[in-house]
């Protein structure tokens, strides 16, 4: 067992560039003795969570999934909004209940079976769902999936506070998103072999796969030895808003931080966007799928471990270079709608600069989350995380909307070059940010 631990603590010291697993900053001795053993569940609990999130990916596998049962295209356009503003609105609301637990492992672990049931819920509609009551109920079934993703997306940032050290946070999801996009690898190239296929059977195996992906997740959660935090100043929910809205006001860096990230939006808006023009090239069969699903996958391979070991040396720096990708990336999506030529009619190019996008908009994740993370202490860090995620929910819903019907009335491309300003305004707001690392 001892020679275990040694080669785990090796391992733990080769991937995260350290040479002493003993050395810790702004975490507990007892947690830094268990540092590595840590380490490598977080790993394990994120590569289940990042695996999840991609097989049951709202910008790409559920529109085909509603295409494939013939839902209503309007209820495509609420696929978005629902699993990324449901996942941050309530989080404020459970961060003072959260505080009031020693330990928050618990929590993050319900939010994963919550999650794991979702998934199977929706593999079973993949199945026998069709028309709009079967479309009606995914977007209940995600709106249950995107509520408990909040739940486990608090509660682990604020376990990974108290078990990981600063300057290995970036590290940590840099290795974890690359695994991930590994994995996410895999299924993509299997849907690319199926092709035309009847897709009813592949997406529910998908599903399935997420499902026990969020199973691996809680397991390794539960196994996370977390040192008791302090459970002084736990608010109830009006507690929660009162106190984070006086955080805005007294804590300008954090105000400052929040505008950022909402500028910052405009990498994840993108998105589905460019899918979009690639998809009207390609058709909804599943190949098309296949090469975006793989796209994303190797985009994440390539960029998660580096911008983590950029984001623990500067994440405001990894914001800021981040927003300058998702610019070049719109201005590109935008041009290749516009320009003529038998290349531009296929689905390649469009999958190019999707792929190009997904690498920036891991940056702009992690750039974010090393940032928060950062920059509170023990004390504070639950809150902080849970209001910026609300205010960003706020934020996605309200903007999401105002982009859908941009896109109506101007075009994707048009849309595009405005998140390209959008995003110009997101370099300006990370350039002014102070250092926290």
């Amino acid at each position: 067992m001892a020679k275990q631990d040694v080669s785990q603590s090796r391992l733990f010291e080769w991937l995260t560039g350290d040479e002493d697993s003993r050395l810790c900053a702004d975490i507990p001795e007892d947690a830094c003795a268990e540092q590595p053993r840590n380490f490598f569940l977080h790993l394990w609990a994120s590569l289940g969570n990042k695996l999840a999130d991609e097989l049951s990916s709202a910008r790409l596998v559920l529109p085909w999934l509603m295409g494939i049962m013939g839902a209503p295209v309007w209820m495509v356009g609420f696929l978005v909004p629902i699993r990324e503003a449901g996942a941050l609105l309530p989080q404020v609301f459970v961060a003072g209940f959260i505080r009031l637990k020693p330990k928050r492992k618990g929590v993050w672990v319900t939010g994963a079976l919550l999650q794991a049931f979702a998934a199977f819920a929706l593999a079973g509609l993949a199945l026998a769902g069709s028309g709009s009551l079967g479309g009606a109920a995914v977007l209940v079934i995600l709106v249950l999936l995107s509520l408990a993703r909040g739940l486990s997306s608090i509660a682990s940032k604020d376990v990974m506070g108290k078990t990981i050290a600063k300057r290995k946070r970036g590290t940590l999801m840099g290795w974890s998103g690359s695994v991930a996009g590994g994995a996410t690898l895999v299924a993509g190239g299997v849907l690319m072999l199926l092709g035309d296929q009847p897709g009813n059977l592949a997406l529910a195996v998908l599903l399935g796969i997420a499902g026990f992906s969020w199973l691996l997740n809680a397991l390794s959660a539960a196994r996370i030895r977390e040192v008791p935090g302090a459970v002084e100043g736990g608010e109830n929910a009006w507690g929660s808003i009162k106190l984070g809205l006086s955080l805005l006001k007294e804590d300008r860096n954090f105000l400052h931080f929040n505008i950022a990230r909402a500028l910052l939006l405009s990498s994840a808006l993108a998105l589905p966007y460019i899918a979009l023009l690639g998809q009207q090239q390609s058709g909804s069969d599943l190949g098309g799928l296949g090469l975006l699903v793989v796209v994303s996958g190797v985009a994440a391979m390539i960029a998660s471990p580096i911008w983590g070991k950029l984001a623990d040396q500067s994440s405001r720096q990894v914001m800021r270079n981040a927003a300058t990708g998702t610019i070049l990336c719109c201005v590109l999506g935008a041009s290749f709608a516009w320009l003529p030529g038998e290349w531009t009619q296929s689905v390649w190019p469009y999958a190019l600069v999707y792929g190009l996008l997904v690498i920036v908009h891991h940056g702009v994740r992690l750039g974010r989350k090393t940032y928060v993370v950062d920059m509170a202490t023990q004390d504070n860090r639950a809150l902080y995380v849970a209001l910026s995620n609300t205010i960003t929910g706020i934020l996605m819903l309200f903007v999401g909307g105002v982009m859908g019907g941009l896109a109506q009335l101007l075009g994707s491309a048009a849309l595009l070059l405005l998140l390209a300003v959008t995003a110009a305004g997101a370099w300006f707001s990370a350039h002014k940010l102070p250092e926290v690392e």
